[in-house]
């Protein structure tokens, strides 16, 4: 008997076999009804025989190898598998134990017959394999994105409702430090709170904005005419205010009018400024430098320091990633590792390009480059 034919004709040993296998992997499983548990497997296994009994192009071969199958309608029962799975507590380790354990199951019970060439076993079971492993693609991508989803379902309402009641503290503390009746520590103590409750509501618009972009809507801008160099300034301005210990010095003509969303390019600035003090010299002055280069506004923040290793800057603009420069995480030291993301996001609405040039001698230096389109 071939493979396919045996699949079909055992399909409840071999049901049975997989079900008790799953009923040992997590507590998600107590209570759950034969049915539940079996799910899709019946459907999965029927898929296999008649793709078993099908003739395999070279070409449909290697998609199986990459995971691309064809597909013959809509989602298919590995991907509905995942789902139910994510959503039962399963751990994507444990999905692959499932289909583990759904080819064992298999070709454990399998013995193929003396009427069975040897060739045919080996194509049976390599056909089989094959299968198994689409299935088991399938079932990983739809797991991870239901994972994905998730999480920034959950990051989004998180930063939604945090943003309430952290600005009504940052409120209370500011109406308190306007009073100018408290004694000298009291002061000092409400002013800690301003500053951490601030920052707390900073850390909350970058995961709001780091949410947006991984759910697809990607950063909101409304673009306007405004004069950059007094945005820019007035983020130098702020910097230096908070960081009065730090050389910030600007570099620009007067004006220049541009067309760019103001509330948001203030954040690159001032992502890249404090991005720059952090991890910068702090003997030496920080550069902020804004012209005009080939028709486009570029904007450059330079700061001396050792630079930013090769290796770390292939992954500098992505979401979470730490570099480690120097012992200390790049970029991420006080907050979430989301400012160069979030920057070059807001940069990428504007149509325009960011990128890094850091070497040992002459710093590291952001460049934001925005379009000529934009004036």
């Amino acid at each position: 008997m071939r493979l396919a034919d045996f699949i079909l004709q055992n399909m409840e040993p071999i049901l049975q076999q997989w079900e008790d296998f799953a009923k040992t992997l997590t507590p998600a499983t107590e209570g759950m009804k034969a049915l539940a548990l079996r799910d899709h497997a019946e459907h999965m296994l029927r898929a296999i025989a008649a793709d078993l009994q099908t003739p395999q192009s070279h070409e449909a071969r290697m998609l199986k190898s990459h995971g691309n199958a064809p597909r013959l309608n809509g989602i298919t029962s590995a991907e509905t598998h995942a789902e139910l799975r994510h959503a039962s507590g399963f751990t994507i380790g444990q999905v692959i134990a499932e289909y583990r354990a759904l080819r064992t199951s298999v070709l454990a019970l399998w013995l193929p017959p003396d009427h069975v060439s040897k060739d045919q076993e080996v194509t049976d079971v390599i056909r089989f394999n094959e299968a198994i492993d689409q299935a088991l693609a399938e079932s990983v991508v739809t797991y991870a994105t239901a994972v994905e989803t998730a999480r920034n379902v959950f990051l989004g309402v998180l930063g939604h409702d945090l943003r309430s009641p952290l600005g009504a503290v940052l409120l209370s503390a500011e109406v308190l430090l306007r009073a100018g009746d408290l004694p000298p520590k009291p002061t000092k103590n409400v002013s800690r709170i301003y500053t951490s409750v601030k920052r707390s509501i900073k850390i909350v618009g970058d995961l709001l904005d780091f949410t947006r972009t991984q759910l697809g809507s990607g950063i909101p801008i409304s673009m306007a005419r405004d004069d950059l160099v007094q945005t820019c300034r007035g983020m130098v301005e702020e910097a230096r205010a908070y960081h009065p210990d730090r050389q910030i010095d600007l570099v620009s003509g007067y004006t220049l009018p541009w067309r760019f969303d103001k509330s948001r390019m203030e954040q690159v600035i001032a992502n890249l400024i404090g991005n720059a003090i952090q991890h910068g010299d702090g003997s030496s002055p920080v550069t902020v430098t804004l012209k005009i280069v080939g028709g486009f506004a570029e904007l450059s923040v330079q700061n001396a320091g050792p630079p930013i290793e090769d290796s770390a800057k292939a992954g500098l603009f992505n979401p979470l990633i730490r570099h480690l420069q120097g012992g200390v995480e790049y970029g991420a030291e006080a907050g979430l590792g989301l400012g160069l993301y979030i920057a070059s996001a807001i940069v990428s609405a504007h149509h325009g390009s960011i990128e890094v040039e850091s070497q040992a001698g002459s710093g590291t230096t952001f460049i934001v480059r925005l379009p000529s389109i934009s004036a």
